[in-house]
This record gives C-alpha cells, sequence and structure tokens, in this order.
C-alpha cells in the first residue's frame, strides 16, 4: 500500500508536490524518491490511474510493453505486447505501491500561487487546504476534462448523445444504429467495438482524413519508426510517410476515407496523431464502419452532415478528444499558450515560474508512457540540482 498521508499542513520542510496520480505522476515521484527528494502526490480522485479506469474496455497501449516502462518497475511480462486496459491499472497500482510513494487521495488542488515568501509554491487544495511547497509538478494529463462541441441543435436531439470518455463497451448499442465523430484513435477504435460488437449500423464521421498506419509491421511497431524519425527533417518524415502508407496502407477512397491531404510528421507536430490499424481499415472495406462527412447540426432525431445529408442514429457518440483543463490553476502565471497548453515542458519552466513543472501534455509519435518516463528523469535531475 502506499505510505501513509503526510500532514498537509506541514512547512518543514517543503516537499515537491505532484498533482496528479496518473503515469506521469506517479513517474516523476519515483524518480525523486531515488534522488531522496521528498515528493508527495495529491490526486482528486480516490486511487491511482483514474483516466485510465474510466476508459473503454477493448482499450490497449498503442506502444509496446517494453517501451512503455515507467522508471524503476518493468510491466510484466504476463501483461502481453500491447497491454490491456486493466493490466495499465494493476501496473499503476503496483507501481505506487513497489516505490512505496507518498499518496494523498481525495483532496484537489484548484490554484497555485507563488509563496508569500518567494520562495517555493502556496497550493489551495479542497477542504480550505493551503500546502507549502517547495516545487511543483503538474500531472493531471493529457485527457483531463472532456470536450463536447457546441453543435447547433445538438440540445434537441431525441436520440443519446455522449462523450467517448462515457463509452465502455458495445451491449447497450446491440441493434442499434451508431454515429461516432471523429476518427482519431479513440473513435475508429470505439467504431470497431460497436461494429464487432452487434451494433447494427456504424457509421464514422470524418472531418479530416486521417493517416492511419500499421500498428506492427513483421514485428516492428510502429512506435519504434516514431522513435527514429524525431529528429528528422519534417518534410522528409513526411515523404517517407506517404511511401510507407501506399505500399502498407489501402487506398480507401472509394469507401470515403481518402488519404490525407498533408503529411503525416507534418499532422503529428500539429497534435494529430496517427490512427494505429486495430481493425479499422478491414471494417470500412467490408462495410462494417461506414465513413460520412463530419457533422454540422442536430435537428430532433436527425443528424444533419457538412455534406448536406440527413441521418436518424440512435445513439452519436463524440469522440472530439478533451482540453488540458489548465486555466483555473495556472492560468494567471502566464504559463500557458493561447490554446491552454504549458508554454515550457519537462525539464524546462518559464522565467517567472521557477520550480512549477508540467508533464504529460504532449502526444508524442514515440509513445505517451516513454516520454513520461523520460520526462520524470529529466525533472528529477532538475530538482536535484
Amino acid at each position: 500500500m502506499p505510505a501513509p498521508a503526510p500532514d498537509l499542513t506541514s512547512t518543514q520542510p517543503r516537499p515537491v508536490y505532484v498533482i496528479g496520480a496518473g503515469p506521469g505522476g506517479l513517474a516523476v515521484a519515483a524518480a525523486l524518491r531515488a534522488r531522496g527528494i521528498r515528493a508527495v502526490v495529491v490526486e482528486r480522485s480516490d486511487a491511482v490511474a483514474t483516466s485510465w479506469r474510466g476508459h473503454y474496455a477493448r482499450l490497449r497501449l498503442h506502444t509496446t510493453r517494453r517501451l512503455s516502462a515507467l522508471p524503476g518497475l518493468k510491466i510484466p511480462r504476463r501483461f502481453g505486447r500491447w497491454v490491456a486496459r486493466a493490466d495499465v491499472v494493476r501496473y499503476l497500482e503496483k507501481y505506487a505501491e513497489h516505490h512505496a510513494l507518498e499518496l494523498v487521495t481525495g483532496v484537489e488542488v484548484t490554484r497555485i500561487e507563488r509563496a508569500a515568501d518567494g520562495e517555493g509554491w502556496t497550493l489551495h487544495a479542497s477542504g480550505g487546504r493551503l500546502l507549502a511547497a517547495g516545487a511543483v509538478v503538474v500531472a493531471t494529463g493529457f485527457n483531463h476534462t472532456p470536450h463536447l462541441p457546441d453543435w447547433p441543435g445538438a440540445d434537441s436531439f431525441t436520440g443519446r448523445l455522449l462523450h467517448a470518455s462515457g463509452y465502455r463497451e458495445p451491449s447497450p448499442y446491440a441493434g442499434r444504429d451508431v454515429l461516432v465523430v471523429g476518427v482519431g484513435n479513440t473513435g475508429a477504435e470505439i467504431a470497431v467495438d460497436l461494429a464487432d460488437g452487434g451494433a447494427a449500423r456504424v457509421r464514422l464521421a470524418v472531418r479530416t482524413a486521417p493517416h492511419i498506419v500499421r500498428r506492427s509491421t513483421l514485428g516492428w511497431p510502429a512506435q519504434r519508426t516514431g522513435i527514429l524519425v524525431r529528429r528528422l527533417p519534417v518534410r522528409l518524415v513526411d515523404r517517407l510517410g506517404a511511401l510507407v502508407a501506399k505500399a502498407s496502407i489501402p487506398d480507401l477512397s472509394a469507401y470515403g476515407l481518402p488519404r490525407p491531404a498533408t503529411g503525416l510528421y507534418s499532422r503529428a507536430r500539429q497534435g494529430a496523431i496517427p490512427v494505429q490499424d486495430v481493425g479499422l481499415i478491414d471494417a470500412v472495406r467490408t462495410g462494417r464502419v461506414e465513413p460520412v462527412a463530419a457533422v454540422a447540426s442536430f435537428d430532433g432525431d436527425r443528424v444533419l452532415l457538412a455534406d448536406g445529408t440527413a441521418i436518424t442514429p440512435d445513439a452519436v457518440i463524440a469522440a472530439t478528444g478533451y482540453r488540458r483543463g489548465l486555466e483555473a490553476l495556472v492560468g494567471h502565471l502566464g504559463v500557458l499558450d493561447d490554446r491552454g497548453r504549458p508554454l515550457a515542458h519537462g525539464p524546462r519552466t518559464t522565467p517567472g515560474a521557477p520550480g512549477l513543472y508540467f508533464t504529460g501534455y504532449t502526444n508524442p509519435l514515440s509513445g505517451m508512457f516513454r516520454e513520461l518516463a523520460r520526462d520524470a528523469r529529466r525533472i528529477s535531475r532538475a530538482l536535484a540540482r
């Protein structure tokens, strides 16, 4: 079990407070502990890995087990090459226990401010708590706040409308007509899950055609390619990606899913990660998943699409992404860009906020868990200085 909760009102000595008990926060805390630096993880829910507990049951890591381990503990071999959601949760629970992390649950940090004496930070937390920190690592997660577009007429929709964060498994949709909105990895995988799980009809609303890659080719995972190309010129990677796509991914234009007009790496640098094929290609070619135009608006039982057509699905599942949700916490400190993303990441800090670190707010081709592990080591080195 995690170590007993510390006295949250104590100011001597001032620990490093890590906000969020997901993989990023746990990794930083373990790396700091390994260097003899006291770190206290504060989590608003009642357990670690809250985000992973809430994901749909079918989900697996799209990165390999070996390249996804956090500092100081390997992922068990029995979990397989592509680790299932439930096993990710088990691993993170074991990780906190293995490293004897100081973990405080049920406490939400709502605002971070510079300490009055100029040394460190003051954290405002639930229950009126004021926590004195020598440094702070914000690790509340990439998927913090579900984003549902403000579609005209959405309130009038007589079917079921939910964000993908509320989807768990396909049985409630058996025999139903379902529209999935968004063709990122989440939308693609939920659409396939519905088709495999007995939905009568599955349509996938596409605004921008995605890049699709094989998760693994002849045993070589796409993640390793993502690691290798990180420092290559964008245009070169775009050209190489186009060649690989033509050789390995069939042209789905006839099915309503054309090849994208922009390069793979150019899109990735803007935050659009390629879709790893876990059944989408076959589902589209066999008609079990039907790509359609983007959603424009709702009208009663109808969904109006951008191409002027109207459909009447029983349910709409919006795989429309998340917001980082950092504005209330740190927006007043000048550390976010105009899209609410940290200006500095990993071991770097902004000039006006020394000792305030962020991890887990990018979605790299090289794999989220791998980069969280790298961030943890780098942040711990920076704080050890």
